[in-house]
């Protein structure tokens, strides 16, 4: 008796996992472990998985593991029309189990903006890693920029959407 009343009550919180909160399934892989390199990008707030104390901590490698998008546009700050590759902003916090509604980015410099859950695409906003197919340094806008196919659509062409594209980014805390 005692098996399977484990075994129900386990699929019952498969259930629950499996709900989705403030539009961002629960239902996703852990976090990797923590960076073996130096972390990059921290996540905080309002997550369910976290890999250092109650934060999820990214290096490169361990964001170049992620699901990735890559695409070519231009931009109102670089010339011609280079390629980012990264991860989507809404699987990175689909991936720490983000519980919340908006997610505040924070620059190194500490510009800081806020983004809705809501406002996210499956395959946009990315946060860069790679500027044609390579890393980018704090003086060419990195390590970190959260991008926008500004090119694909008109809707990516406006003040909101190019004031919540960071660069330099270094913490994401979810609300």
């Amino acid at each position: 008796m005692f098996p399977y009343t484990v075994t129900r009550a386990l699929r019952g919180l498969a259930v629950v996992a499996s709900v989705s909160v403030g539009g961002l399934s629960l239902a996703q892989a852990d976090v990797p472990p923590p960076p073996t390199g130096e972390p990059i990008l921290f996540v905080d707030g309002a997550i369910t998985h976290t890999n250092v104390g109650a934060e999820a901590q990214f290096d490169l490698e361990s964001l170049a593991a992620q699901p990735s998008e890559t695409f070519t546009t231009s931009t109102t700050w670089t010339e011609g029309t280079p390629t980012f590759t990264g991860v989507p902003l809404k699987a990175l916090l689909e991936a720490v189990g983000a519980t919340g509604d908006t997610v505040t980015a924070v620059a190194l410099n500490n510009y800081a903006i806020d983004i809705p859950v809501d406002s996210l695409n499956d395959d946009a906003p990315i946060v860069a890693y790679y500027i044609d197919g390579k890393s980018f340094s704090r003086r060419d806008k990195g390590p970190l920029w959260i991008v926008y196919p500004y090119d694909s659509s008109a809707d990516y062409r406006n003040d909101l959407v190019y004031g919540r594209s960071i660069w330099r980014l270094e913490r994401l805390t979810v609300k």
